[in-house]
């Protein structure tokens, strides 16, 4: 079946994102020859919670993409997830990304998992407290210093980092989603992490029919659950077929 066809048909899509999405939004992707993943290495949330150098660190990276993130702004993909939810079509927005663009194209928080967090959010690790990051940013660009709570506790863009757990709320939303998708649609991902790649994979393996939008390889190519895999542009592939989907 042709991918608007299946757009078409469906009312509870799982739309499942990754960094490809966000390219066209000036956003470097992960594991690209160019990504992050290949010129930084990460820092582990528990040499984050123990380690002031390593906290610097952690600060200090995020820094390096906070200008790119802060002026982002959606481009036609977002906005095509979010005419699908307006058209009554999905189930959830499951993104692996942070850069919160799903929020700023209109997705609502009921229909939006960030399974890995979001960098709009600066999250104290002691009381919980959140507030916006722009003046974090400045103080620690200004003194060089990991920020620190009011209350004491380390801060931290609110992003899921190496070793951190992911919240059980999101586990259950995305457990739940799958159960109840009648369609899947895996946008810009490499499909490679885990847990978050699990789910669309979840939903495909009960016979719901699963699309992968991707350009270059992933790691659920060839499966057999997959029904419909299309290797290109995500940005030129998928609003056309959203556009064509809504029309008809």
């Amino acid at each position: 079946m042709k991918l608007e066809t299946l757009l078409r048909e469906s009312s509870r899509t799982l739309i499942f994102t990754g960094a490809g999405i966000s390219t066209g939004s000036g956003i470097r992707d992960f594991r690209g020859p160019q990504g992050v993943w290949k010129t930084r290495q990460p820092v582990y949330y528990q040499d984050f919670m123990s380690n002031e150098h390593s906290r610097w660190e952690y600060w200090d990276y995020k820094l390096e993409g906070w200008e790119s993130f802060k002026s982002a702004r959606p481009n036609a993909v977002h906005l095509a997830i979010a005419q699908l939810e307006q058209a009554g079509k999905v189930e959830l927005v499951l993104t692996q990304n942070v850069d919160g663009l799903h929020k700023l194209a209109g997705t609502s928080p009921q229909k939006l998992v960030e399974i890995h967090g979001s960098n709009l959010e600066i999250e104290c690790q002691s009381c919980g407290r959140l507030s916006p990051p722009q003046p974090h940013f400045e103080k620690f660009k200004e003194g060089r210093k990991a920020p620190v709570c009011r209350c004491g506790g380390y801060l931290k863009p609110a992003t899921i980092s190496f070793g951190q757990n992911l919240r059980e709320a999101d586990i259950d939303r995305a457990v739940h989603a799958a159960e109840k998708a009648d369609l899947v649609v895996a946008l810009g991902s490499t499909l490679s992490v885990n847990p978050a790649a699990s789910f669309p994979l979840m939903a495909a393996e009960s016979g719901t029919p699963y699309i992968i939008i991707n350009r270059g390889e992933t790691a659920h190519d060839g499966m057999s659950e997959v029904t419909l895999r299309i290797d290109g542009d995500v940005n030129e592939v998928f609003p056309r077929a959203v556009a064509g989907a809504l029309e008809g």
